[in-house]
């Protein structure tokens, strides 16, 4: 589905434009912000999130609240997003908070960590269970106010050159994996590398990296890894639930009327559920392709599987007892996965297990 489509059937365009623009229109300030994004702009879903946000404030404010958004390396290197947004370099970005471990180790649990939360668990975690709140006041040391800005539901687990057959197998491999995914495959014997989105591939070609993971067979694809690395591995348990957010740097956020701020809210919680659908519905036929194309598709070992959970979780707690920021929002986060989980096993697993093998 096409933006402009996604749009008009959500009651946005005109009819909207023609709601809003005469209150707006009426002393109304005009707002031009900029905003910088960590991806490509080829890979269309993930970094359509953006211009999804810029055309719904548009078309909510009568054109008074723009939003210009900018691919990674335009105005600020895919990785230095946060910076650009804390700084006020720009006014708004839309990032992975995890890229961002370094600064605040309680940053991952604004995206994904393994074996951790699915798309819709994150979602009703951040809307309903506390996570918002428990995140921005994290987010306010660095002067910024997040949102949530997509997701790209349960990703792969990688592509590597060679097969994995057990643990003995990742020793020693140079795999592009960030934030927490990265710090528990370092546990396994990987030597983790964190590379933006542009970088992943001539790495991967040029053998400075032996793996990497990225998101799913739709932007994989575009990518191009199946040229170089044909072992192509599942579930992603590192990244069961990603989401992006848009940046705001609080300072501009506390100057906009109070009606461009709801209408950024509006659009964003929009942009949110409209990559997960565009996701969900490339996805499939973008697997089969590649599986046309000779890419030898794998279930992670359960060998490999168990020893990520425990080393997953032992990293958990030890950031808990040395960080009390990171020890505050793991402990709401963890009860809230634990009652997660027994009704998802319930209803969802349940459906599953019995409707999915018959395809």
């Amino acid at each position: 589905m096409k933006r402009r489509d996604f749009l008009k059937k959500a009651g946005i365009g005109v009819a909207a434009s023609a709601a809003f623009g005469p209150v707006f229109a009426q002393g109304s300030p005009s707002v031009r912000w900029r905003l910088a994004s960590s991806f490509p702009k080829s890979l269309d879903t993930i970094y359509g999130a953006a211009e999804v946000l810029a055309e719904r404030v548009s078309a909510l404010t009568g054109g008074r609240f723009q939003i210009r958004p900018y691919q990674a390396g335009e105005l600020v290197p895919g990785l230095q997003v946060m910076d650009a947004v804390q700084q006020g370099t720009v006014e708004v970005g839309h990032t992975a908070s995890y890229y961002y471990v370094g600064k605040a180790s309680a940053l991952a649990f604004d995206t994904a960590v393994p074996f951790g939360l699915t798309a819709r668990q994150q979602n009703a975690w951040m809307y309903f269970g506390g996570g918002i709140e428990l995140l921005r006041s994290v987010f306010a040391a660095f002067n910024i106010i997040q949102f949530p800005g997509g997701n790209t539901g349960v990703q792969m687990g990688g592509w590597f050159r060679k097969e994995i057959k057990g643990l003995a197998d990742l020793k020693g491999l140079k795999m592009r994996i960030p934030g927490p995914g990265g710090q528990v495959m370092s546990r396994l014997g990987v030597v983790p590398q964190v590379l933006a989105g542009g970088d992943i591939y001539p790495a991967l070609e040029r053998g400075t990296i032996d793996a990497t993971e990225w998101v799913g067979p739709y932007d994989d694809e575009k990518l191009g890894f199946y040229k170089v690395a044909k072992y192509y591995y599942y579930p992603g348990w590192h990244e069961p639930g990603p989401m992006l957010s848009f940046y705001v740097n609080l300072n501009e956020w506390k100057k906009l009327p109070k009606e461009y701020q709801k209408a950024f809210e509006v659009a964003a919680a929009e942009a949110n559920q409209w990559m997960m659908a565009k996701y969900d519905q490339v996805n499939p036929p973008a697997l089969q392709r590649l599986i046309r194309a000779g890419v030898r598709l794998r279930k992670w070992p359960n060998e490999v599987m168990q020893a990520a959970q425990k080393a997953a979780f032992a990293w958990y707690e030890e950031e808990a007892a040395k960080d009390a920021t990171y020890r505050k929002v793991y402990t709401a986060w963890k009860k809230f996965r634990e009652e997660q989980y027994r009704w998802f096993a319930v209803a969802e697993l349940g459906y599953e297990q019995f409707a999915f093998p018959s395809v």
